[in-house]
């Protein structure tokens, strides 16, 4: 599990090129922002999370199931992932902050996340 990135991972890294290539500009990680989001939008009072589809369980994905061995020790800690999200979430949207979560299995088609983004980031 030492292995496991939580920044600089392939998807967050195809949705910056992406966002860049657009003409938008951001910051990275901001610390004082609950969750550290993946992308920082301060003109715009915006965020961009890139969630990993296991990690932060996206549902009716096939990457999101939960694993059959180990099930005492993966429901609680992956549940709890899903929990901290929602609170960040909300914490975000309280400080007055606009939030997108984009999921790993989402940055496979750049046409539709290229419309994702651009609406996202346009209103």
């Amino acid at each position: 599990m030492r292995r496991i990135r939580s920044r600089d991972t392939k998807p967050e890294l195809l949705v910056r090129s992406l966002v860049h290539r657009l003409g938008f500009r951001f910051r990275l990680h901001s610390r004082d922002l609950p969750g550290k989001p993946d992308l920082v939008f301060p003109a715009r009072r915006k965020v961009i999370f890139v969630h990993g589809c296991f990690w932060h369980q996206h549902k009716n994905c096939i990457d999101g199931r939960l694993p059959k061995s180990r099930a005492d020790y993966w429901v609680p800690k992956l549940a709890r992932n899903v929990q901290r999200d929602g609170e960040r979430r909300t914490a975000l949207r309280k400080l007055g902050w606009k939030s997108l979560t984009l999921w790993d299995c989402e940055t496979t088609d750049e046409r539709t996340l290229k419309a994702r983004v651009l609406e996202f980031l346009s209103q």
